[in-house]
């Protein structure tokens, strides 16, 4: 019996390489006005080189996207000369823009039909902050990496999300649009899942590889389609 839901955030209720194209576009302005010696040796390629650096030598931190992006600007701005505080000023800029996400058209309408029939859960990766966004009434609540110490697919992640839930794994399903992550990750934990596939998440993914071993569904669905699918999954 499906009991309630956890939705994924990015690429899942909006598109998330716009929106965090645009915070860096805005961090990169107020590096040029703030510190324009970190701004003239860190354009945004060079700056996300630079993040994939300080995440490969902290990995104990693959969870926590925003203490790797405050790593990044410290040693950015450490290595020109700039007084690494200003990390967090400049990190204040990029977050306050990283939140404002543009859903898909269909969300909105969804949300409203799924959460007046199930609790719904955000449970994400990405550092989005729920109530920025404009949906946080449609939510009970929201588990994020960050806060539970692990990142999707660690099982652990997807039963903390339950527990807050107060529900079994059995009777969560999780929707997502990232196959290994989302689908794999939660069918691993024990949850009933549904796979959104954003013709734009495609874009920037690459295309999915589906396990022939891993259990149904594996098909494209529609958010509108989650009420269905609940009401097949014995809702």
């Amino acid at each position: 019996m499906i009991a309630a839901l956890t939705l994924d955030l990015d690429d899942t209720l909006w598109p998330v390489l716009p929106t965090l194209l645009r915070a860096e576009a805005v961090l990169q302005d107020w590096l040029r006005t703030h510190a324009p010696a970190t701004a003239a040796a860190f354009d945004v390629p060079t700056l996300q080189r630079l993040r994939g650096e300080v995440a490969r030598r902290h990995p104990e931190l693959a969870h926590d996207l925003t203490a790797l992006r405050l790593i990044t600007l410290r040693e950015a701005l450490a290595s020109v000369g700039d007084d690494p505080a200003l990390a967090e000023p400049a990190f204040d800029v990029f977050f306050a823009e990283r939140q404002q996400v543009q859903w898909y058209a269909d969300v909105r309408p969804a949300l409203e039909r799924l959460a007046a029939r199930f609790p719904l859960l955000a449970l994400s990766n990405g550092n989005a902050e729920l109530a920025a966004t404009g949906l946080s009434a449609y939510f009970t609540g929201a588990v994020s990496a960050r806060g539970c110490g692990v990142a999707k697919p660690a099982p652990r992640i997807f039963a903390v999300a339950c527990a807050q839930l107060q529900c079994t794994v059995g009777q969560v399903m999780h929707v997502g649009d990232d196959w290994r992550l989302d689908v794999v990750g939660a069918r691993q934990a024990g949850l009933h899942t549904a796979w959104i596939r954003r013709p734009e998440a495609a874009l920037h993914h690459g295309p999915a590889s589906p396990a022939d071993d891993v259990a149904p569904p594996g098909r494209h669905l529609h958010l509108d389609d989650l009420l269905a699918l609940a009401d097949a999954l014995g809702a």
